[in-house]
């Protein structure tokens, strides 16, 4: 029963992170999601105006189902708002709509830090499903030569797939810091808005710290675990 074994104990501090920045997500977004902005404009109104600003036509602002599903597709360049910030008009909803903004202008500058997170996506995401797999293989067939080696390539593939969760803090502090400033510059928001905004994607940037902190504990976890086999 090796699920129950002492390297557990590694993801409890990455737990406790996790739960502590959703709750700061649903906090900031549910508090700002009740204050207006002075101008009335809706996310999509939002985006629709900063990406125009820059030169952005071609970009297209669609509306997607869910909630907090927003997202920039830079392969269909497509920007797309949740229901809850397309149709609102409060701060949460301007500043998730600028945040989304920030990658299309990220990726209209070529923005190095996305490029190559969008490229190593796909390879992520094979080495992410793979990785477990392979190391729980290794893992019960114990210290053998076939084993052991099993349980290395399982570690380098989540290696590569932890590249990815690095990679993602400086474009999703990038495009935090763009929205910020075309808030403001475009006369958007007001600046005493621009401090709910903060702190609304300040808020949703500690989730992706948090989910690179739990990836690092879970490869100590996989390391530990590999060398209490030798």
């Amino acid at each position: 029963m090796f699920f129950y074994d002492w390297t557990f104990i590694l993801l409890i501090p990455g737990m406790i992170l996790a739960a502590f920045a959703q709750a700061k997500v649903k906090s900031a977004y549910n508090k700002y999601s009740q204050v207006r902005t002075q101008n009335g404009l809706t996310g999509t109104q939002a985006a629709r105006q900063i990406l125009d600003a820059y030169g952005l036509h071609h970009v297209r602002v669609e509306q997607v189902a869910g909630e907090l599903t927003d997202h920039y597709d830079p392969r269909t360049k497509i920007l797309r708002l949740s229901q809850g910030v397309a149709n609102n008009n409060s701060i949460a909803a301007v500043g998730i709509a600028a945040h989304e903004t920030g990658h299309a202008l990220q990726d209209a500058s070529g923005y190095a830090p996305l490029r190559f997170r969008n490229f190593i996506v796909p390879i992520s995401n094979i080495a992410s499903t793979a990785s477990w797999p392979l190391f729980l293989i290794g893992l019960f067939m114990g210290n053998s030569n076939i084993g052991m080696t099993l349980m290395n390539l399982g570690i380098l593939l989540f290696i590569v797939a932890f590249a990815f969760y690095v990679i993602t803090l400086p474009v999703e502090f990038n495009a935090s810091s763009r929205a910020l400033n075309v808030l403001e510059q475009n006369y958007i928001v007001t600046s005493e808005e621009n401090r709910g905004v903060q702190k609304v994607l300040s808020a949703a940037a500690l989730t992706y710290v948090a989910s690179m902190v739990t990836a690092l504990l879970n490869l100590v976890r996989l390391i530990a675990l590999r060398n209490s086999r030798r």
